[in-house]
């Protein structure tokens, strides 16, 4: 059997790959967009789709044309099957929105740039609004953040998938820095006690939201 080709997805017809690259927070250059473009034309690549993460996803690539692609588009690649986190979600914040109250694209970055090779028990997606809007679906993410006059509210154990969860509120009116600890110490009780590949959503459920306070608070 010959040697999968690194940084793609075995899609539907077992003879195409899709390639996903890394985008922090959604954002992409001119360079990013035209590289995109001249690939995506160059491979005769059918579809390009933007995904629920604020990434790009170029579908139907060719076996012998996948490391040529990621060498032209001089772009990371972004996590889309790994145990790991696969992307922070973020609202422009205060940097463009008339309404953002905190900076969401600079504490998601962050975040992203701190926790974006950690190994997890299973997929984990961040969502960072800049104010309670939740723009970026904080309530529905294993970790939500929104942004408030008087600091950041930092929510656990949403998910929006086929068994849907409201994350639970662990704290609020936090500093930056302490988003960025609790952030930590989550990850690393969730590591160290979830079962096989259980989301966060499940593992809050099945602990109980009251023990997980008193160990990560």
């Amino acid at each position: 059997m010959s040697e999968e080709p690194t940084g793609a997805i075995l899609q539907r017809d077992k003879k195409t790959y899709a390639i996903v690259p890394r985008t922090p927070v959604g954002l992409v250059t001119p360079d990013n967009l035209e590289a995109l473009a001249r690939v995506a034309r160059k491979y005769n690549i059918p579809v390009v789709k933007i995904t629920s993460g604020q990434r790009f996803a170029l579908l139907g690539l060719k076996k012998e044309d996948v490391d040529s692609a990621w060498q032209e588009l001089n772009m990371e690649v972004g996590k889309a099957t790994e145990l790991c986190l696969h992307y922070v979600q973020a609202c422009p914040g205060t940097v463009f929105c008339k309404f953002g109250i905190q900076d969401s694209m600079g504490l998601g970055r962050d975040l992203e740039a701190f926790f974006a090779d950690l190994d997890l028990p299973a997929k984990l997606k961040i969502g960072v609004s800049g104010c309670p809007f939740c723009c970026s679906e904080s309530f529905v993410r294993d970790i939500g953040i929104y942004g408030k006059k008087t600091g950041w509210t930092f929510i656990i154990g949403g998910s929006s998938g086929r068994r849907p969860r409201i994350g639970d509120v662990l704290a609020e009116d936090i500093a930056k820095e302490t988003v960025i600890d609790l952030t930590r110490r989550t990850l690393e009780f969730y590591r160290a006690n979830s079962k096989g590949k259980q989301r966060l959503a499940r593992f809050v459920e099945r602990i109980g939201i009251e023990n997980f306070k008193a160990a990560v608070l």
